[in-house]
Formats: C-alpha cells, sequence, structure tokens
C-alpha cells in the first residue's frame, strides 16, 4: 500500500440513477439515512457526469439498505471505485489557470451561451476573460467571467 489515498478505509460505491435524478435520488438517500441512522458517511452527486452518484460507507450492504426502495435508482455497481477516480468531481480548479490568450472557448452561461469565442484579453484579478465572439458577423468585444467559458481547444503557443 504506497499509495497514501489507499490507507484511509475509505470505501465509495457507485450508484446507478436514472438520467436527470441524481440529485433527488441523493436527497432521497439522504433523507432515509437520517431517519434510519444507516452509517452512510458521504453522498456525492457530480453535476458533470450524469446516471451515477457515489456513496461512501464501511460495506456494500449499508449502501444496498440504503438504496433499498428508492425510486429512481437503478442498481449499485459492483465493486469499489477508487478516490483517484472521483476526485476530479470534487476538486474544481479555477478555469483562469488553463487560459491563455487565442484560446477558443464556448461560452456556458448567459446570453451568448453555447457560442464560441477567442480569448482576446485575461484580467486575473477580477477573474474575467474578453472575448471576441466568432460566430458574430462584425467582431464585438465582451468580457465575461472565467466560470462561464469552457475551453474548446489551445491557441497558438508562443514562445513556450
Amino acid at each position: 500500500m504506497g499509495k497514501k489515498e489507499e490507507q484511509f478505509s475509505t470505501k465509495i460505491f457507485a450508484v446507478k440513477t436514472t438520467t436527470g435524478q441524481e440529485r433527488n435520488v441523493g436527497k432521497l438517500i439522504a433523507a432515509k439515512v437520517e431517519m434510519t441512522h444507516i452509517p452512510i458517511k458521504a453522498i456525492l452527486v457530480p453535476d458533470t457526469l450524469k446516471g451515477y452518484i457515489f456513496v461512501e460507507a464501511d460495506g456494500p450492504h449499508f449502501v444496498e439498505e440504503a438504496i433499498a426502495g428508492i425510486r429512481h435508482v437503478r442498481s449499485r455497481i459492483p465493486g469499489l471505485v477508487g478516490f483517484s477516480e472521483i476526485e476530479r468531481y470534487i476538486i474544481r480548479k479555477p478555469v483562469l489557470e488553463d487560459l491563455n490568450e487565442d484560446d477558443v472557448v464556448e461560452i456556458t452561461g448567459g446570453p451568448f451561451k453555447g457560442m464560441r469565442a477567442k480569448i482576446t484579453r485575461i484580467d486575473k484579478s477580477k477573474g474575467e476573460v474578453t472575448l471576441e465572439l466568432l460566430e458574430a458577423t462584425f467582431t464585438l468585444p465582451i468580457t465575461v467571467h472565467s466560470d462561464y467559458v469552457k475551453l474548446v481547444e489551445k491557441g497558438k503557443t508562443r514562445g513556450s
């Protein structure tokens, strides 16, 4: 057992749910756990993963007990899920760290949602990026918060 995270007795189980019902299933399990005192340690409902939630418990029988009779639960996936596999759903690194000028991004919120744009300027102190919409008929620079952009493709790297 050379890895640090494996030394903890963290046992995480995946539960398959109806797509779009992950949050409801998480709430129903949480309510049942609270009422019946099943020793469930944590319930993770990642926004980016559809059709699955993760439940932390000391054994699969606790998870089975917690999900029994809950609507929209399809099944418990056999076996354990490694912490390294779900780490990306827990740790949210700032989007700004990965962005550079000339990168192409997709806008994920606001009136320009779904549009692609090229970054022309980055203001790290405010957490904002200035963009040039690629699909617009004329170039109109807009400034949005970095949380509302998703990297689509890296621009040409200059001198790195």
